[in-house]
């Protein structure tokens, strides 16, 4: 075989050795060390972010018998290759092959560049590697496989704050850690469809994070009730019997969708009347005479019931715009909010007090004493106003940060599972204030110290703009198609051939890029003990549809907890 007609060099290929030097490398390349110095093949063309290679069949065969599982998977798709350039190395990952039918036996591969590193004379060892390209190489210049030494020295740790959560594949042991800082200032996505393990790869890196950061801040939105059981010993968990969130902390906006039922023109029309009727009601709170200027929006205690008496006050005035419709409308929810027993972890009229910096201390964990993590599991939230209530704490973890510039920062870490139900794209978009206070943390949150955890099992129904705004992106298998194409989309040019292995991860194997790691890796995730784990296992149908007893007092005590609304 020979690379002469495409390049100017070729690498010393077994077909052309006399047979008893052949004999002699094959003995050597048996006994491993030689496989890694000598080169697998030839760079054919160079081009901005990546560029095509020959590699040697015969050679690629002789390394996949090699001891050392990053040089046995040297030339092969996802896999990592070094070239030669000056005094340093390049390294590559491959991501397509193709054969070559000009040459027997040669194979045409594209591979993207990752980064640079300096070489040690002594020893050769790769040190100082850093991410981008300084100096290309050029065509004809030798390509070698990739070591298990050289990718250590790779994904070392630089000495930046970093947890680890698993290790890179095709290893066995070196470890693949997340910078803290990088990842959390500027934002994560973990993808991957049901069934992956993503709801414990979730619960592993946060427990990382809070074994790392036993005061640190973070909220955790779990829809699902999932999280509680991995949490316990570590977070606070809130549901509806213990959340006490008061209903005058909402906004003017999250009033509207909690009180108003009309659309259209009559919904303009109810939303006068109540911003007009909110501010009354907010008036008559002693809080309001200590204040100069209080406004609708100002999250200032009042009685609901104040609110149905200014409602009823300017219903009986003669010189009112319109019918008294709009009012009757109204003040019918609001007594229906009151007098529903699903809706009183919000609309007690225990909730009254001036208990908002209490409230803010216990869901963000200031102080945390130790359980740096607060679970707000929603699950028993009525689906009608489940958004707003995710609307709420998302728009105060916000708002307390703008609030608290002049205070010494206390990041907050804001975590969202199944993302895409809040912040859908525009075909799914329903105007609620949910995806437009998580979209503006996405776009603004990093200057005040709030960082966005958004955890999906559909990417592609995410507002495009917040997955781009994620600086890391940690992404387990996806099977469909438009799902891949979003995530290739977001994810930049150096990882394109990590992404073409997306729909082929194993559970618990995921891809990484972006400022969270160094280069794009591919990790095989830790396992996690079984009391740190969420409660998201899948039934066992063989095993369940096997056994039988006590079926009718189950179905008696789920009735009854169906009816009274409670769990």
């Amino acid at each position: 075989m020979s690379y002469q007609g495409n390049a100017g060099a070729r690498p010393a290929s077994s077909a052309e050795i006399p047979a008893d030097a052949a004999q002699a490398a094959a003995s050597v390349s048996a006994a491993g060390p030689d496989n890694a110095r000598d080169p697998i093949g030839v760079v054919l063309e160079i081009a901005g972010s990546g560029s095509n290679i020959a590699l040697d069949l015969t050679r690629l065969q002789e390394c996949s018998g090699d001891t050392d599982p990053s040089v046995a998977l040297a030339g092969q798709v996802g896999s990592q290759v070094k070239i030669r350039v000056g005094r340093g190395w390049l390294l590559a990952s491959v991501r397509t092959q193709r054969q070559d039918s000009k040459t027997p036996g040669g194979i045409l591969a594209a591979i993207d560049f990752l980064g640079e590193g300096e070489e040690e004379r002594l020893t050769g060892r790769i040190h100082s590697f850093r991410r981008g390209v300084t100096r290309y190489p050029i065509p004809g210049a030798l390509i070698y496989p990739a070591t298990s030494n050289d990718l250590r020295q790779i994904y070392a740790s630089d000495g930046r704050p970093n947890v680890q959560i698993g290790t890179v594949f095709p290893t066995r042991d070196i470890r693949a850690g997340l910078y803290i800082d990088a990842l959390l200032g500027k934002h994560f996505a973990l993808l991957g469809s049901t069934g992956t393990g993503k709801s414990t790869s979730a619960s592993l890196i946060l427990h990382r994070i809070c074994e790392y950061a036993p005061e640190g801040h973070i909220v955790m939105i779990d829809p699902h009730g999932e999280y509680s059981a991995a949490f316990k010993q570590t977070g606070m968990i809130f549901d509806v019997s213990n959340l006490q969130m008061p209903y005058w902390i909402m906004n003017f906006e999250e009033h509207c969708e909690v009180f108003l039922t009309s659309t259209g023109n009559q919904r303009q029309e109810d939303a006068d009347i109540l911003s007009k009727c909110l501010l009354a009601a907010r008036m008559k709170n002693r809080l309001a005479e200590t204040m100069g200027k209080l406004t609708v929006d100002s999250p200032v205690p009042y009685l609901l019931s104040d609110l149905t008496t200014v409602l009823q006050n300017e219903m009986g005035k003669l010189d009112k715009a319109t019918s008294t419709a709009p009012f009757m409308r109204i003040k019918s929810k609001i007594d229906e909010l009151k007098g529903d027993p699903r809706y009183q972890f919000m609309f007690s009229g225990m909730l009254v007090g001036d208990t908002m910096a209490d409230f803010i201390a216990k869901i963000f964990r200031m102080p945390s004493r130790g359980k740096p993590i607060s679970i707000i599991d929603v699950s028993g939230v009525p689906s009608d106003i489940t958004s707003t209530v995710v609307a709420v704490l998302s728009r105060l973890v916000f708002d307390f940060a703008i609030w608290a510039r002049d205070e010494k920062t206390r990041p907050v870490l804001l975590v969202c599972e199944e993302a895409h139900r809040y912040v859908p794209n525009e075909k799914n978009a329903d105007g609620s204030s949910v995806g437009r206070i998580l979209s503006r943390i996405a776009k603004e949150g990093r200057k005040y110290g709030i960082s966005l955890g958004l955890i999906t099992q559909r990417p592609s129904d995410l507002a495009e703009g917040v997955l781009s705004q994620c600086g890391t992106i940690i992404s387990m298998r996806l099977n469909n198609d438009r799902d891949q194409a979003f995530v290739k989309a977001a994810m930049p040019e150096g990882a394109r051939g990590f992404l073409d292995a997306i729909p082929a991860l194993r559970n618990r194997e995921c891809i990484i890029c972006g400022e969270g790691v160094s280069i794009p890796i591919r990790v095989s995730f830790d396992e996690l003990e079984e009391i740190k784990r969420p409660a998201s296992a899948d039934p066992s149908f063989s095993e369940l549809w096997n056994s039988s007893g006590g079926e009718e007092d189950m179905v008696q005590r789920t009735v009854q907890r169906w009816r009274a609304q409670g769990r």
